[in-house]
């Protein structure tokens, strides 16, 4: 079946290089980004339930752009002044730099992982046992962390947002014939806001094994994974699907030149 509309799980992309931009270019398809779910900061009053204090902790680990935004948020409501002596141990270092947008970006205090793994980063931890750490994480994380930090560091886990389901409208249609899903709550969100869904010849696209399996555990037919090793993003396996599926136009308007 021809694809025509796409729908991306995902905010729209700032930059319009944005390699989505280029598949409505090859295709002609209509890609409409509309998330599933959305991240809701949790009140400072929440936070405090969780008997985590945040002044008391000399290092922050960071697993997330969002956690980032939360921690600060959560600091600004507390009144509380980050000192500069604070510590930030990060799983990748696109989101080491996230943190210019709050504090001056020092080396000697930021820590990256470089290959975006948490097991990754631990070395660096083991280099400041004496550190007092916190993890910042959501309230659908599943505890992994736990794997891998184990008891060689000492750490607390401090909950500073949850997801939510993203609810559509009672007017608001599902018609499209690719849905693209980045998390396992997308796919619970999909069915709350429709329960009768049916996927017929609608394609789904599902990025991480845990997307992929809530996907599959819902009863629904995955036609397009990624990563993997032929497709490392989601916009390269699409790209191939619809390679078979659609007609290239950026081709045919060569041709009619």
């Amino acid at each position: 079946m021809k694809v025509k509309k796409i729908l991306v799980s995902q905010p729209k992309p700032s930059s319009e290089k944005s390699p989505y931009f280029e598949l409505t270019e090859k295709y002609g398809v209509d890609v409409v980004f509309r998330p599933f779910i959305k991240v809701e900061g949790l009140s400072a009053k929440e936070f405090r339930t969780q008997k985590v204090s945040i002044p008391e902790h000399t290092a922050i680990i960071f697993t997330a752009k969002t956690a980032i935004d939360h921690f600060f948020r959560l600091c600004e409501e507390i009144r509380y002044t980050v000192p500069d002596t604070q510590k930030y141990f990060c799983t990748s270092e696109t989101i080491g730099k996230y943190l210019q947008k709050y504090i001056v970006y020092r080396k000697r205090k930021i820590f990256n992982s470089p290959t975006g793994k948490l097991a990754d980063l631990l070395p660096y931890m083991l280099k400041h046992k004496d550190e007092k750490y916190m993890l910042a994480v959501s309230d659908v994380n599943n505890g992994n962390e736990s794997e891998v930090l184990g008891d060689k560091i000492k750490y607390d886990r401090a909950v500073m947002y949850r997801t939510v389901s993203n609810d559509f409208g009672p007017d608001e249609p599902l018609d499209y014939d690719m849905l693209v899903f980045f998390s396992p709550q997308g796919i619970d969100s999909l069915l709350k806001n429709f329960p009768n869904f049916e996927q017929g010849e609608i394609a789904i696209a599902t990025f991480g094994p845990s997307t992929t399996q809530a996907a599959k555990d819902a009863g629904l037919r995955v036609d397009i994974e990624a990563p993997s090793p032929k497709f490392p993003s989601m916009t390269a396996a699409i790209d191939s699907y619809l390679a078979e599926h659609n007609p290239r136009i950026d081709k045919m308007q060569d041709q009619a030149v």
